[in-house]
């Protein structure tokens, strides 16, 4: 299966006045054309971060300070503005995590609708443009006559169902969900995510769903990225994560879960808190709160390496 998305090396910074922020450090990934990626770490890992990197909406003072990410083969960070308005929304789509901020107030869902369509295709005529808008909102399960409402007037699942369709209307080839059930309740939750799954095959969709939640990736990715500190700590298949997790600090996450299937009279957690990433520890950022630190995780960085199946950053597999 070929790749839609490759990251060589990105590196992110937000200089502040304390320091700067090494929001992601030189990160180094695929992403193949039809698969569901799940990005999971603590908040803070960098996860977000790097989903603002790939469509260049990182607010300042952010910046990419190296690195490349080629999108179908273009350089998205060598790109010019009217290269980068071509693919946001047309070519790479993102649904933002809190539907209610995202949306326009003042707006009717129909004008979110048209403003996207016509920004694109300026030659587009207003029925077709609403035809389109009414077509997706049936195929979101939300009756057309919405279009007429307000943001405020809508549940927290119809606007992000909303945003969904926003961000499918214009049929891009990789969608970005940062966090997108956070502001959902449970039951919400769950058809939200059956949605997402029949349209990732409705539409042949390559998906980044970020979040914190590892029983959505269990859901729905095909493979996981897990993230700490900026860094990526490990990349596997889910199977393969949730049966043998590698990393030290995927270990943990995994054991921190409640699982209603184990006799577990207490959950295990992790020591510490999560590395200041204006003074991140020298070596590897999770060597303070791992438990099978050796001397050189305190003085050197661990390269990603390959071990059945896994691309793990750790030097026990080093």
């Amino acid at each position: 299966m070929a790749n839609i998305l490759e990251i060589n090396n990105l590196t992110v910074h937000f200089p502040i006045n304390i320091g700067t922020v090494r929001a992601v450090d030189d990160v180094s990934w695929q992403l193949r054309e039809g698969e569901v990626m799940g990005l999971v770490g603590e908040s803070g890992c960098g996860k977000s971060t790097l989903g603002f990197s790939i469509l260049r909406l990182l607010r300042p003072p952010g910046e990419i300070v190296s690195g490349q990410m080629f999108f179908q083969g273009r350089d998205i960070v060598r790109m010019g503005e009217k290269e980068l308005l071509g693919l946001r929304g047309r070519k790479i789509a993102m649904i933002f995590q809190d539907p209610l901020t995202s949306l326009n107030p003042l707006f009717r869902i129909d004008q979110h609708y048209l403003e996207t369509m016509f920004t694109h295709d300026r030659h587009l005529k207003k029925e077709q443009a609403l035809e389109k808008a009414r077509s997706m909102l049936e195929s979101l399960g939300i009756s057309p006559d919405r279009l007429l409402e307000y943001p405020h007037q809508l549940s927290g699942g119809m606007r992000q169902r909303i945003m969904i369709g926003l961000a499918l209307i214009l049929n891009p080839q990789l969608l970005i969900a940062d966090e997108p059930t956070t502001a959902l309740d449970v039951i919400v939750e769950a058809q939200f995510l059956d949605l997402l799954a029949h349209l990732q095959k409705q539409f042949n969709l390559t998906i980044i769903l970020i979040t914190h939640n590892l029983g959505n990736v269990a859901q729905l990715a095909d493979r996981i990225t897990v993230m700490y500190g900026g860094n990526m700590a490990e990349m596997a298949e889910a199977g393969a994560i949730f049966a043998n997790p590698m990393h030290p600090y995927t270990r943990g996450l995994l054991s921190s879960i409640p699982n209603i299937k184990l006799d577990q009279p207490k959950l295990q957690t992790m020591p510490g808190s999560p590395p200041d990433l204006v003074n991140p520890p020298p070596g590897c950022v999770f060597h303070p709160r791992c438990p099978r630190a050796m001397d050189i995780c305190r003085t050197r960085k661990p390269p990603a390496v390959e071990k059945d199946g896994h691309l793990v950053a750790c030097w026990l597999f080093s």
